[in-house]
């Protein structure tokens, strides 16, 4: 029997004070990268132009569990980046995370100003336990 890859995903705070995010990577790769490569054939200009999210506007680890303190579509959807300037709303990326019993899904990517198909982006899939264990390294870093 084959066994299913799993993604892997890691968050990491960098900065300090006010200007704090939370960066994202998977398999190893920032995910601003990985949304590059998709957006590159849109505008070369925009492509990637993410940043993290402040711990302020994340502010528990439930929003990366499928209960979103951002939201950009307001229909199930959850911020996972935000725009390099540091505004979250003025160039986010955003995706539908599923946490299922075994395993949290992230797909549907979409950025939220511009109609651009990013279907080659993800869907990425990660271990339950591993992306739980991932997220509770940022604990310290969020209020609630």
């Amino acid at each position: 029997m084959q066994e299913e890859r799993r993604d892997a995903v890691a968050f990491t705070v960098d900065g300090t004070g006010d200007a704090t995010t939370i960066d994202i990577a998977v398999n190893g790769r920032p995910l601003a990268d990985l949304a590059a490569e998709v957006e590159r054939a849109y505008d070369r200009s925009l492509a990637g132009a993410y940043g993290g999210l402040s711990p302020y506007v994340v502010r528990s680890i439930h929003h990366y569990l499928g209960r979103p303190r951002a939201t950009w579509f307001e229909d199930g959807d959850t911020v996972l980046l935000g725009c390099d300037c540091g505004e979250w709303g003025c160039w986010p990326l955003t995706a539908k995370v599923v946490v299922m019993h075994d395993t949290v899904r992230w797909s549907g990517f979409r950025t939220g100003h511009r109609d651009w198909d990013l279907g080659d982006l993800g869907p990425f899939e990660f271990a339950r336990d591993d992306y739980e264990r991932a997220l509770f390294a940022l604990g310290p870093h969020l209020t609630g």
